[in-house]
C-alpha cells in the first residue's frame, strides 16, 4: 500500500487536481519556487511580509517549506505526492532560514503564527496548513492564537494541523481548538508512528494520514524523505482541497463533518481514525446532493 492509496486518494486525484478558486495558506518555511518539480504553481505572496522563495536552499526552513509544497502541489507524475497542484498557494513563511535542515517540526512563536493566521484569512485563504509547533508559548500568546484561529472559523476557514512529534499524551492551544482538524502521521498500515502526540481532543476531532518515509522534493533539486506530523497534515489539507474543488457548494462545516467522519459512531479514544478520502467524498455528495443547477435538481455521483 502506498501513501495516496493508505487514505483512499487515487480516486479523488483523477477527478480533480484542484482549482484556482480553491486558496490553501501554507504558513510554514519559504519555499524553492525554482524547483523544477513546482514549475507553473500559482504561488501567492502577502505584500510586506517574508519573502516566499529561499535564499539558501541547504537551510531547515526552506527544506521543510518545499517538502510540504510539493505533497500538495508539485506537479502531476513527480515522485512528490502532488495532490492538488492547480490550486492557488498563498505562502506565509514563518521559519527563518538558519539552520541545515534535519527534518525537525519547524516551530514559532505564538505571536508570529496568529499574525500569519490572521493574514492568510485577510488574504481569501479557504484552507491553511499549519506543519509546525509553538515555541515560547505565553499566556498572552496562546490567548492571540486562539483569537486568530476564531476569526478564521467564522469566516469559513478550514485549518489542518501537525499533531507533534513529542510521543506523549498532549494537547496545544492549535490541537485543542473545536474548529481546528489536528492530524496525528501514521505508518503505510494505518499505525500511528512511535513519536505521535495524542490526546482526547485529536481522537475526536482529528485524523490519521501518511507521515513514515514519504517522499517529496527536496529544496535543493530532486527528492527527500521525511516523517513526522508535519508530512501528514497536507495530505488532509490536499484532500480538502479536493474535496472543495469538486464540490464547491459545499460549507466549512460541511466539510469538516465529511472528513472527520463525524456522522460515524467513534469510540472515545486518544487515537483519531484514518483518513478516508474516497469516504469523506460520497458523505459530502450527499450532504450537498441536491442542488438547483440552471434550475434543475441534480444529484453528484461517485465512482
Amino acid at each position: 500500500m502506498d501513501a495516496l492509496g493508505l487514505v483512499s486518494l487515487p480516486a479523488l486525484l483523477a477527478r480533480s487536481s484542484g482549482t484556482p478558486a480553491v486558496t490553501i495558506g501554507l504558513i510554514d518555511g519559504p519555499v524553492a519556487v525554482e524547483h523544477p518539480d513546482l514549475e507553473g504553481i500559482r504561488f501567492r505572496e502577502i505584500a510586506g511580509r517574508s519573502r516566499i522563495a529561499c535564499t539558501t536552499t541547504t537551510r531547515e526552513a526552506c527544506v521543510h517549506g518545499t517538502f510540504v509544497a510539493g505533497i500538495l502541489c508539485a506537479r502531476r507524475g513527480s515522485p512528490a505526492p502532488a495532490i492538488c497542484p492547480d490550486c492557488t498557494f498563498l505562502l506565509r513563511p514563518v521559519f527563518a532560514e538558519t539552520a541545515a535542515g534535519s527534518g525537525h517540526l519547524p516551530s514559532t512563536t505564538p505571536q508570529e503564527l496568529a499574525a500569519a493566521i490572521t493574514d492568510c484569512v485577510d488574504s481569501g485563504s479557504r484552507i491553511i496548513n499549519l506543519s509546525l509547533a509553538l515555541s515560547g508559548s505565553s499566556g498572552h500568546g496562546e490567548r492571540a492564537v486562539g483569537e486568530a484561529l476564531e476569526s478564521a472559523a467564522r469566516r469559513g476557514v478550514i485549518v489542518v494541523a501537525a499533531a507533534g512529534n513529542q510521543g506523549l499524551i498532549g494537547s496545544s492551544v492549535i490541537t485543542r481548538h473545536p474548529s481546528v482538524v489536528p492530524v496525528v502521521a501514521c505508518d503505510l498500515e494505518g499505525r500511528p508512528i512511535d513519536q505521535s502526540t495524542l490526546a482526547g481532543s485529536i481522537g475526536r476531532r482529528g485524523l490519521r494520514a501518511p507521515g513514515k518515509t514519504i517522499t517529496s522534493l527536496r529544496a535543493e533539486g530532486g527528492t527527500l524523505t521525511l516523517d513526522g506530523s508535519s508530512v501528514a497534515a497536507p495530505f488532509v489539507t490536499g484532500a480538502i482541497a479536493l474535496l472543495w474543488s469538486l464540490l464547491p457548494m459545499a460549507s466549512a462545516a460541511q466539510i469538516r463533518i465529511a472528513v472527520s467522519q463525524a456522522t460515524a459512531p467513534r469510540r472515545v479514544s486518544v487515537l483519531p481514525p484514518l483518513l478516508d478520502a474516497t469516504a469523506a467524498f460520497r458523505t459530502l455528495s450527499m450532504m450537498t446532493s441536491v442542488e438547483l443547477k440552471d434550475g434543475q435538481a441534480y444529484t453528484h455521483r461517485f465512482g
